[in-house]
């Protein structure tokens, strides 16, 4: 079956690009010109990704994201202007998985997708479903996360990341382990977007700095979640 992918872009001369390759490369593609045209489509087709410019008439990209990472963690890589900073940590906080700058290469457009999709079915197979450190409690089996029996919600590379912490308890786990383990090798020198989502995590989570499930910064080497 072929992975369904829906590209928001109001640009038609790209939009026809970018549908011609993803088809070329064996997806099944849905297009919006427009924000709410994308929530839409969304909701009708559930596609496994999408791809979501940020300038977009009627709702702008965050706010398109913003409304899907109310009810959905499907993986959204943002399009954003060349060295636009501050649109690419707005959209990592929002819950974006991953980001590219136009003007872009087409094989590196496809290159990102692969690998979203490649994080998707990447899961590790546990031994254990469910891992519990404090008040921190997270079932694998069923991608659930709850902090003191109320379920929080995260995206689908924040379950990830959490994850990889949970399970390696009390050991520190390097930036480019988990660059690597959850973005994959080619994103092991990318920091901010560990950065962000570490920031995001604790946010949502909750938790008292200093107890266990807290995710604990080791300076200029990574992170380690306390037991």
């Amino acid at each position: 079956m072929k992975n369904k992918i829906l590209v928001v872009e109001d640009e038609e001369k790209i939009l026809r690009f970018i549908k011609a390759n993803l088809v070329a490369s064996g997806y099944k593609v849905y297009v919006a010109k427009d924000g709410q045209s994308a929530l839409d489509l969304y909701e009708k087709y559930l596609p496994e990704i999408i791809l979501l410019d940020v300038k977009l008439p009627k709702l702008d990209g965050f706010e398109v994201l913003r409304r899907i990472r109310g009810f959905s963690d499907v993986p959204v890589i943002l399009v954003t202007v060349k060295d636009s900073s501050i649109d690419i940590v707005q959209g990592l906080e929002l819950g974006a998985d991953d980001y590219i700058t136009k003007p872009f290469e087409i094989n590196e457009l496809l290159a990102r997708v692969k690998a979203v999709l490649r994080r998707i079915k990447d899961e590790d197979i546990l031994l254990e479903n469910e891992i519990v450190v404090g008040d921190l409690t997270v079932n694998f089996l069923r991608h659930e996360v709850f902090v003191k029996r109320e379920e929080v919600k995260l995206t689908f590379t924040e379950f990830k990341l959490l994850g990889e912490l949970v399970k390696n308890k009390g050991c520190v786990l390097t930036h480019e382990v988990l660059l690597t383990k959850v973005w994959g090798h080619e994103y092991r020198d990318e920091t901010h977007y560990l950065r962000v989502c570490v920031a995001k995590l604790r946010q949502k989570l909750g938790l008292t700095e200093g107890i266990p499930g807290w995710i604990h910064t080791i300076p200029t080497v990574g992170y380690k979640l306390l037991e």
